[in-house]
C-alpha cells in the first residue's frame, strides 16, 4: 500500500486559474442583473471543480454524488483519499470541509476550511463556507468579516443575505 506522500508524490499541480479567477471576479463585480451574475457564479465554480487529473476527478465527482445523496460518510471518505493523493487541490479540502459542516462538525469544517483559502485565498465558496461555519459556532464578528471578503470577491452569493440589517452577520449592533 502506497503510503499519502507517495501517493501524492503522483498528483498533478491543481490548476492555475488566477487569471480566469481575476476575469470572473470583475465580471461577478461588474454584472448589471441577477443573471449576469450568476453566470460568473457558475463559471467560478467551473475553474475550482477542474481537478488536477482524472483520478482526482473521479474522487471529487463521486464524493459530490454521495454527498447529494447524503451518503456523507462515503463522500467525506472520497475527499479525504482525494485530499491524501492531491493536498495542494483546494477544492478537495472545501468539499471535505462541507461535508463536515453537514454533519455539524465545525471544528473540522474550518481546519480544511483554512488549508483550502491557504491554497486558494480568492475560494469564494470556502470563503463564504468559512463564515456559514464560523456563524454557527458563534464566531459572529469573524463570520462577518469572511463573509464580506466573500461578497467582496463576488457580489451575488445567496449568503449575502446574511450581512443585512437584522440578520446574523447584519451590521454590528443589528445582529440577533
Amino acid at each position: 500500500m502506497l503510503t499519502a506522500q507517495a501517493v501524492a508524490a503522483d498528483c498533478p499541480p491543481a490548476p492555475d486559474v488566477e487569471a480566469e479567477l481575476d476575469t470572473l471576479i470583475a465580471q461577478a463585480n461588474g454584472a448589471e442583473n441577477f443573471t449576469q451574475g450568476r453566470e460568473a457564479s457558475d463559471a467560478m465554480w467551473r475553474l475550482w471543480l477542474r481537478a488536477p487529473d482524472q483520478g482526482a476527478q473521479d474522487l471529487l465527482d463521486r464524493g459530490m454524488r454521495r454527498r447529494d445523496v447524503f451518503d456523507l460518510l462515503g463522500a467525506y471518505g472520497d475527499f479525504t483519499a482525494l485530499t491524501d493523493y492531491c493536498p495542494d487541490y483546494a477544492e478537495g479540502w472545501n468539499q471535505r470541509a462541507f461535508v463536515s459542516y453537514l454533519r455539524e462538525d465545525y471544528a473540522a469544517a474550518l481546519v480544511d476550511l483554512d488549508r483550502a483559502l491557504e491554497l486558494q485565498p480568492r475560494h469564494v465558496g470556502a470563503q463564504s463556507g468559512r463564515g456559514l461555519t464560523l456563524m454557527q459556532m458563534g464566531r459572529l464578528a469573524e463570520a462577518r468579516k469572511q463573509m464580506l471578503e466573500a461578497v467582496d470577491n463576488n457580489p451575488w452569493l445567496g449568503e449575502a443575505a446574511l450581512l443585512e440589517p437584522g440578520q446574523p452577520l447584519g451590521p454590528e449592533g443589528e445582529d440577533i
